[in-house]
């Protein structure tokens, strides 16, 4: 069983595991002696021994970390105007498995899902538990970070000069190349796509000014929660993942 810890861990140490880990251990009727897997995020998993199992407690001791595989070759920061109702869920799951580096939810002129405040906060901690959870069930150590929610011209604004990284707006506008050249060598990526009704002229416009150059990906129009998906499965078939 591999459970994350949101802490910061140490070989050799005795911890109480956090409530979330401890309860998806309860449920799985651990018992002392029985082997874990911890990670805290940092790239390594960490096998722990059980020490004791209270109603409120779960205590193990953790031994030496071994380095994790499962890293993608291409970092990819996935920025999306974001999808209604579960689709947001998925997206974050699903790119997860695929290997994000980074998922930022945008606010956009067409957006259906609008959050702010508490609501949007609230929102976020549900994405990142969702991304922590699918850490642990596909082996990856590193938790893809989900950014705060941000309207999307102020992102835009926000952006560093793109010399260091590859920048895709996600376009069905005319003259969009099509998704072929392989990223450079250990380049950073970024992609920006649209809501369920893309983006408008003018956000493209402003993407475009940011260093976004438009790319198609293929004939068909996918929907707003498959398209960044689209581009990571890609980038690990070009990878050999």
């Amino acid at each position: 069983m591999r459970l994350f810890v949101a802490a910061p861990l140490r070989e050799g140490t005795e911890l109480a595991l956090p409530h979330g880990a401890a309860r998806h251990a309860q449920v799985r009727r651990v018992q002392p002696g029985d082997a874990l897997r911890l990670f805290d995020g940092g790239g390594c998993d960490w096998p722990a021994t059980v020490l004791a199992v209270g109603r409120s407690e779960v205590r193990v001791q953790v031994g030496t970390p071994v380095a994790a595989a499962g890293e993608p070759r291409w970092p990819l920061t996935i920025a999306l105007g974001m999808p209604a109702n579960e689709r947001m869920d998925a997206v974050v799951e699903k790119a997860t498995e695929l290997g994000v580096a980074a998922i930022q939810p945008l606010l956009t002129e067409r957006s259906v899902l609008r959050l702010a405040g508490e609501r949007a906060q609230r929102k976020v901690a549900h994405w990142q538990a969702v991304a922590e959870a699918a850490c642990e069930q596909c082996g990856r150590a590193r938790v893809p970070q989900v950014a705060p929610v941000r309207p999307l011209a102020e992102w835009l604004a926000a952006l560093p000069a793109a010399a260091a990284e590859q920048r895709w707006l996600l376009s069905l506008q005319p003259g969009a190349a099509a998704l072929a050249a392989t990223p450079r060598a250990a380049a950073a990526l970024t992609t920006l796509s649209g809501p369920e009704g893309g983006l408008t002229p003018d956000e493209e416009d402003a993407a475009r000014r940011a260093g976004f150059g438009p790319v198609a990906l293929g004939p068909r129009v996918l929907r707003a929660d498959t398209a960044p998906l689209a581009v990571l499965a890609w980038l690990a078939l070009q990878a050999g993942d």
